[in-house]
């Protein structure tokens, strides 16, 4: 496969930025993406040129450190699919494909496709835990959970904190991420000495970075790639409006 890359190029968070165009030859169509993109620097780098920057670590789907718009789609054409396990398939011989950066007031660009997402570091630091000391893993009697609340717990637990939601999002809102984490610590036991404080905590921190509010349009859920769902929202909301009831 030849491909053709209309690849953002930014230096810093202060220096504007623009596309570049770059020819890939002989593209296996079993690459990930990522994999072409390191085929792409190292064509670079011998050429003296510099490499593109972008986020990448585990290449297995469960980090959350990849992430990039390709054709204006966080993480790419493909539903349930991190940037690192989309294959070079996915696209056509003679393709030309755009990438870009998450772009939302919060995620600064650090340079090329990084951008800076300590605001979710931040986000967690404000309730995304537990105070009860967990030590070594308990009996599985010890602390009984509900069937369905250790399904739904395990559901939210799987968002890997991506931002994929965010850069999808017309608002920049980062709502189903705050959710996700909200309702995972929510449904559990354990979770509970700190609910209000929480849901209080978290969703104002995520005001605080710049996030916008949420209007429930959906892109975000439809973005992300573990499948997080919409539903998730509301019952954040129902727990900060019950934190807040009772604080009177």
């Amino acid at each position: 496969m030849n491909i053709t890359l209309r690849v953002w190029r930014q230096q810093n968070a202060d220096t504007p930025g623009a596309m570049q165009t770059y020819q890939v030859a002989d593209v296996s169509p079993d690459m990930s993406f990522l994999e072409m993109l390191d085929v792409l620097n190292e064509q670079l780098t011998l050429a003296g040129d510099d490499p593109i920057a972008f986020d990448s670590d585990c290449r297995e789907g469960i980090c959350g450190m990849c992430g990039l718009v390709i054709n204006g789609l966080a993480h790419g054409p493909n539903e349930l699919v991190t940037t690192c396990q989309l294959h070079m398939r996915s696209f056509s011989d003679g393709d030309v494909i755009d990438v870009e950066p998450w772009r939302a007031q919060p995620f600064s660009v650090i340079k090329d496709l990084v951008v800076d997402r300590s605001s979710f570091d931040r986000i967690i630091q404000a309730g995304g835990f537990i105070s009860a000391p967990t030590g070594t893993a308990p009996d599985a009697h010890a602390a009984p959970v509900p069937k369905a609340d250790a399904d739904a717990a395990f559901d939210a637990a799987t968002c890997i904190g991506c931002g994929a939601c965010v850069a999808a999002c017309p608002n920049g809102s980062a709502s189903l991420f705050v959710a996700a984490k909200i309702t995972h610590l929510g449904l559990l036991p354990q979770g509970q000495p700190e609910r209000d404080s929480r849901a209080l905590d978290m969703l104002a921190q995520h005001d605080e970075e710049g996030f916008g509010g949420c209007t429930q349009i959906g892109e975000c859920t439809a973005a992300c790639p573990k499948g997080i769902q919409i539903d998730l929202i509301s019952r954040m909301q129902r727990d900060v409006l019950g934190a807040l009831s009772h604080r009177r």
